[in-house]
């Protein structure tokens, strides 16, 4: 039998966070994928698998650190480093709803690691503590209240991404597969938010973490999909 160490996963933050109320309202959350029950879109390895656009291949076979990663959710250090730029009120509110969006997979990866022995769970889930934390580093070079500020695992203050995090929760303890199916759907969601989010932006730090985010989401897709053959 396979077996797995398990690792305690700690939510990292970075830079000062919002306190106190709440300031960005329904965020993006409610209007894309099928968080607003709309069809999310399908993200499918052609015969290379993924292109990373830095000369890495995410498709089965892959060798060093990238085919490793493949199978076990490990994904690439989301540090930002260009400038900042500009962003008008709705996409301040989208980079707040981005950092739902990281804390839903957080919460629901650490639950599903707690109930199956299955690495790629903790792997993803420790790969998400550095994706909050590069959105929150944005949400306080932006000015934007984070809306994940002192919410608690499995609680959001939208309705609609609880409502979400509490369908996907109930699906992913029916077993082995629908949590793998879970982490499926939540990652075709973070792409086609991400691909969204990512027109007519005009600031590079952003533009690069959305980009490196994007690309971490088809990482951790192709390893949900990699396990779920098993």
């Amino acid at each position: 039998m396979r077996t797995t160490t398990r690792r305690t996963v700690v939510l990292v933050a970075a830079g000062a966070l919002g306190i106190g109320g709440i300031a960005v309202a329904a965020p993006a959350l409610a209007g894309v994928g099928p968080f607003a029950g709309q069809p999310m879109a399908a993200v499918t390895p052609g015969p290379g698998g993924f292109g990373s656009g830095m000369g890495f291949g995410y498709g089965p076979g892959g060798s060093g650190m990238m085919g490793a990663g493949v199978r076990d959710g490990t994904c690439l250090d989301p540090a930002i480093t260009a400038g900042r730029g500009t962003l008008t009120e709705q996409q301040k509110t989208t980079l707040g709803a981005m950092a739902q969006e990281e804390k839903l997979a957080y919460d629901l990866y650490t639950a599903f690691a707690g109930e199956y022995d299955m690495v790629v769970f903790d792997r993803v889930a420790a790969s998400e503590t550095q994706h909050l934390a590069a959105v929150r580093t944005l949400l306080t070079r932006y000015g934007v209240a984070d809306p994940t500020a002192g919410r608690t695992a499995g609680q959001f203050s939208d309705p609609t991404v609880q409502a979400t995090y509490d369908r996907l929760l109930a699906q992913g303890r029916a077993g082995r597969a629908a949590a793998l199916q879970a982490g499926v759907t939540v990652e075709q969601t973070d792409i086609a938010d991400l691909s969204a989010a990512l027109d007519g932006l005009n600031a590079p730090d952003v533009t690069q973490a959305y980009t490196r985010l994007r690309m971490a989401s088809q990482h951790h897709l192709a390893a949900f999909q990699n396990w779920s053959t098993r």
